[in-house]
């Protein structure tokens, strides 16, 4: 019989999608094989406190209840549940000073500090191999407006946008004569469209780019494409595939704001998608082309827009960690593709284990 995996589930962080990682972690946790793998909780609380093992699943049971709520972001800390010294510290993770020894992390977290290459330099520095892209790729998938760059660079097109910076003049007036009206504002560094609007009139604008500012310090704002919304996943690290493609229709936004992401009902998800059989190839191939330029690993989804006038795709963004529910996008596509959600799993944690062997 061999021997189990010991699997560390990294969840939480002090990101704005706290709450949608807490959703995602809890039912990987219930998914994982207990034949195949010990799996260890480890939660990040909203400051940054570690709680490991048992605390991580304390802390976990007794935020779930309020993470159901769609759009709520400001889940606290529970005043009976307080980080010791010995938990909210690194030196758990250190061979000899902690009860278990880890085979490998899975971190299921969404945004800053968790998406975005911070956590993955610190498992780096620590030695501990882990799912999903690495630091460079996470940090530059992350921010939307050099993923865009580097998007165009593989021949990827792209919608013309123009960044701002928080404490820095801007005219409104040449913003739009740019980009014209609606106009996307996107935070450059958040997902789960946090802090994403589409601003149709002019004397709006300057709202819309105060509320992407409370998320990052630099806020893109996107020519506004019309057309049908597609995400592809893709698996793999040498030859990656792309999964079924699956059109995005939103039902409560006029967008796949974050209530259209998490609330039931706030988006109908199409898989596979019913587009033309020229447009699936396209779309799955740009997927894959983005996957390989920034260098992604086991598993990520990127979006774009099919415009049905021009019949062209334009590249929006990536994700190298997406929603991990059964019902996410990803898990989604898989299953459509012949696999459940433990195989699913089984499936990403085999892609980073093959990695350190080689």
């Amino acid at each position: 019989m061999k021997k189990k995996l010991n699997i560390g589930l990294i969840f939480g962080g002090r990101s704005g999608e706290h709450e949608v990682s807490l959703k995602s972690a809890k039912e990987v946790m219930n998914s994982l094989d207990s034949e195949k793998y010990n799996v260890i909780p480890l939660a990040i609380t909203k400051t940054g406190k570690w709680l490991l093992g048992e605390k991580g699943n304390e802390y976990m049971t007794l935020n779930l209840p309020q993470a159901g709520q769609a759009g709520g972001v400001a889940v606290g800390e529970p005043r009976n549940l307080i980080a010791t010294e010995k938990s909210s510290g690194l030196t758990q993770f250190s061979e000899g000073e902690s009860d278990f020894k880890l085979d490998i992390v899975l971190p299921i977290g969404h945004g800053n500090f968790m998406e975005d290459g911070k956590l993955q330099g610190m498992l780096d520095m620590l030695g501990l191999p882990y799912v999903f892209s690495g630091t460079l790729t996470s940090a530059l998938a992350m921010n939307k407006q050099k993923t865009k760059l580097i998007a165009k660079s593989v021949g990827l097109k792209i919608a013309k946008e123009f960044s701002v910076y928080r404490g820095k003049k801007y005219n409104r007036d040449k913003i739009i004569q740019k980009l014209g009206l609606p106009i996307v504002v996107k935070p450059v560094e958040s997902g789960s469209s946090v802090g994403m609007s589409i601003c149709r009139e002019a004397e709006k604008l300057e709202q819309a780019i105060s509320k992407a500012f409370e998320y990052s310090r630099e806020v893109m704002l996107e020519q506004f494409i019309q057309g049908r919304e597609l995400t592809v996943a893709v698996m793999g690290n040498d030859h990656p595939k792309a999964l079924p493609v699956i059109e995005i229709i939103p039902k409560i936004a006029d967008f796949f704001s974050y209530e259209a992401k998490y609330q039931a009902g706030g988006s109908e998800e199409i898989c596979p998608a019913d587009i033309p059989e020229e447009v699936r190839r396209k779309v799955q191939r740009y997927a894959i082309n983005i996957f390989k330029a920034l260098g992604c690993q086991d598993l990520a989804r990127a979006d774009f827009i099919w415009n049905e006038n021009d019949n062209k795709l334009y590249f929006l963004e990536i994700n190298t960690i997406p929603g991990m529910t059964s019902a996410s996008l990803a898990p989604k596509a898989a299953k459509a593709a012949g696999m459940t959600f433990p195989q699913f799993l089984d499936k990403l944690i085999r892609f980073a284990i093959n990695r350190q062997a080689e």
